[in-house]
């Protein structure tokens, strides 16, 4: 019987000590899960939560953990000042195997996960939205300058092959008008145009905007060239500039007298602002003539137009009542006179060839011509008139002083720009031996004034003749 007891009091002594030991293995675990808590929430409050965005996710809502009240806070003891380490550093899985795992650790990072990749499929879409937006205006900028270039160069195109054929045009109406078959120049020229054949052209394209035309086979001159200048239309710079500052189509006849048949006459006529200028301009008008005033008791000239002229007997001489009635007068001069330019006669003219007509038109438009038909008309009338022409002895003595007197003062003229051109010559030179003299060493200077001095001390001394004594 004892020692069944024994054996019993023994398993009852160990199986209290296992008691026991398990109890003190075991004291204030509810503590430290309080610590635990407390460190988890404490940093949970410490560490800024994560960004959720709103989304329509079919996962239930959480609810919230609740906050510590007073009571549970009296619980927690004090932590120490230290910054102390999150409750992973020492928590053990092998030690609390089987204890529950709470929710919100496995379900707040699926939340979060969800929402963060939802927000970064929205941010995706906005930035994708943002950046194709500034790529199309990025690309609409880049190619702007080149746009605008095409543009620019395709309206000079249009403008270019638009003009040159407007050009064109209108220089084919005035030779349809006044060159062709029956009109006023083939009446009175036996030569038309710039080649010898019937069927050379009776135009001359010099540019896209000049066109010459030569007649000749006529008494008392050599021939005629008259000069189309037109706007250039061609010109895309030229054109807006027209229209700013605006300028005519002008059309240029000159005439070459024989040299036997056209008398001492210098006579201009123009309107008024034109007139003074050419005055000053023009070196015979300056010199041989002045502005005639209108005579009392005949018909003259319109008041817009002037008359430059050697001498009154010459003004009243070419200013006929054929050209006042059909041009120049009051009557007419608002009518036909209103494309007339300048009218320039002169015998004294600067240039290879001095006894010229001048006339000067301007050209109206293709559907016009009409206008200047008379105009026109005036050149083949000057030429026999002044080459009929004749002074009479009374001024033909005034102009022929006048004339020895101009030749005077051309020679003078000539032989001082001779004089001149001779001393800046010799000038010249002299500055050139100087610059020249500069760069000589010293020595080659002596050895030249030396030179120079011997030859002026040979030049002083007298000239002796030697003679044989027979």
């Amino acid at each position: 019987m004892s020692r069944p007891f024994s054996f019993a009091l023994i398993f009852y002594l160990f199986f209290l000590h296992h008691h026991l030991l398990a109890a003190s293995q075991f004291e204030g675990f509810d503590a430290e899960d309080d610590d635990v808590s407390d460190d988890s929430s404490h940093l949970h409050h410490s560490l800024p939560p994560p960004l959720i965005t709103q989304s329509h996710s079919s996962l239930p809502d959480l609810e919230l953990e609740p906050e510590p009240t007073e009571s549970d806070s009296d619980l927690i003891p004090e932590s120490d000042p230290e910054p102390q380490s999150t409750p992973f550093e020492y928590w053990d899985e092998d030690e609390f195997e089987g204890l529950p795992v709470e929710i919100e650790t496995l379900e707040s990072p699926l939340i979060t996960e969800n929402a963060d990749s939802k927000t970064l499929d929205l941010n995706t879409s906005s930035e994708a939205q943002d950046t194709t937006d500034p790529m199309i205006k990025k690309t609409t900028k880049s190619y702007a300058v080149e746009i605008g270039c095409v543009c620019f160069l395709l309206a000079l195109s249009i403008n270019y092959f638009v003009g040159k054929r407007e050009n064109e045009s209108l220089a084919l109406a005035w030779a349809a008008k006044f060159a062709s078959k029956d009109t006023i120049f083939q009446k009175n020229f036996s030569l038309l145009g710039v080649g010898e054949g019937e069927d050379s052209p009776l135009l001359l394209k010099e540019a896209l905007n000049v066109f010459k035309y030569y007649a000749s086979g006529r008494r008392y001159c050599h021939g005629l060239l008259a000069t189309i200048e037109l706007k250039s239309r061609h010109d895309l710079t030229s054109r807006l500039f027209n229209l700013v500052v605006p300028c005519k189509d002008e059309i240029t006849f000159e005439v070459y007298m024989n040299e036997e048949t056209m008398d001492h006459v210098v006579f201009a006529m123009a309107r008024k602002k034109a007139a003074k200028t050419m005055q000053k301009e023009l070196r015979d008008l300056q010199k041989f003539a002045g502005i005639v005033s209108p005579p009392a008791g005949r018909k003259w000239v319109s008041e817009e137009f002037a008359v430059i002229s050697e001498s009154k007997e010459v003004a009243a001489d070419m200013v006929t009542d054929v050209v006042l009635d059909q041009v120049f007068g009051d009557k007419a001069a608002d009518k036909y006179g209103k494309n007339f330019m300048s009218m320039h006669i002169s015998d004294q003219h600067p240039g290879k060839h001095k006894k010229m007509l001048l006339f000067r038109f301007s050209l109206p438009d293709a559907k016009h011509m009409d206008d200047i038909v008379r105009l026109v008309a005036l050149i083949p009338y000057y030429i026999d008139l002044v080459g009929r022409y004749r002074l009479s002895s009374q001024a033909r003595n005034k102009t022929e002083s006048g004339r020895q007197k101009a030749a005077e003062e051309a020679y003078k003229e000539l032989h001082n720009a001779r004089q001149e051109a001779l001393q800046k010559k010799k000038a010249e030179k002299k500055k050139m031996m100087e610059e020249a003299e500069a760069k000589l060493s010293a020595e080659v200077i002596r050895k030249k004034e030396a030179k120079e001095r011997a030859r002026q001390v040979k030049k002083a001394m007298p000239k002796m003749k030697m003679s044989r004594s027979h």
